[in-house]
């Protein structure tokens, strides 16, 4: 049977140093399933999954602050275990008994950070093409090759790193949409939040955690960050898949997170 797609309203929720945070809510039960989206990303990104299983679970997805609605309000810290913090606060006023955390690009070492914060609150991890870059693996002379098109050129390098992780799998139309909105992104905080990713090592939280972590990838993640991450998380693949593959066939990727959630509930 075909599942009705729920209303989803959205809430105001604080960072964890006050900063207003747009958040959609919805959906009942025990468990809550946090989405967090990537970098330059917004929490629309997971409309299709929130409709999807909120006639199960709870949900909820939260703009990150300097991200879609949720504004910058003078933060001077900008990092992945600060938006960690951010999305810990989120869980607690939202007042779950247990939250499963599926962070898609930079929000799966988001939610791995979330996670250590939320010790036995967080009972399992999805990462979400999370490691398309090798986290752990980057010295400093690529970070800097990476980052510096994005100093330079900030829109150019926007819509390269759109092109470059996108598959046939990525319609056009999908792909603009992208480019016009990461690329608005202010690189104030944008260039900060870059690096500090780019610099960002998983094995703090893969010694900690003594949770489930799961990975649902496309085509397009490294072996090197493949093989780092084989002893701590569980992968399912899907072929062909570019790096929003949430947003590239949302019905199919939500059958694939359900199998995940149902294994992890089980």
């Amino acid at each position: 049977m075909k599942k009705e797609p729920r209303a989803i309203p959205t809430v105001s929720l604080s960072a964890h140093d006050g900063i207003p945070m747009a958040c959609d809510r919805g959906g009942h039960g025990n468990t809550l399933l946090l989405f967090i989206h990537g970098w330059t990303c917004r929490r629309a990104y997971w409309r299709p999954q929130l409709e999807y299983f909120a006639s199960s679970w709870q949900v909820a997805a939260p703009d990150l602050p300097g991200h879609g609605d949720t504004g910058t309000y003078g933060r001077a810290t900008w990092s992945v275990e600060t938006f960690g913090n951010d999305i810990a606060a989120c869980a607690r006023q939202l007042e779950a008994e247990k939250v499963i955390l599926i962070g898609h690009s930079m929000g799966g070492p988001v939610a791995l950070e979330a996670a250590r914060v939320l010790k036995n609150v967080a009972t399992a991890v999805v990462l979400v093409d999370a490691f398309v870059i090798d986290y752990g693996g980057l010295d400093k002379e690529t970070i800097q090759q990476i980052a510096a098109p994005f100093e330079s050129d900030f829109m150019a390098a926007m819509e390269g790193l759109v092109n470059q992780t996108s598959t046939d799998a990525t319609a056009e139309h999908l792909k603009k949409q992208l480019v016009s909105e990461m690329s608005s992104a202010d690189p104030s905080w944008a260039l900060p939040v870059w690096h500090d990713l780019l610099s960002w090592n998983p094995q703090a939280a893969f010694d900690e955690l003594e949770i489930p972590i799961s990975a649902i990838n496309g085509a397009l993640i490294p072996e090197s960050a493949r093989a780092r991450c084989a002893p701590f998380v569980r992968e399912t693949i899907i072929p062909g898949a570019g790096h929003f593959l949430q947003m590239e066939d949302p019905e199919g990727f939500n059958k694939v997170l359900e199998a995940v959630l149902l294994r992890l509930d089980s």
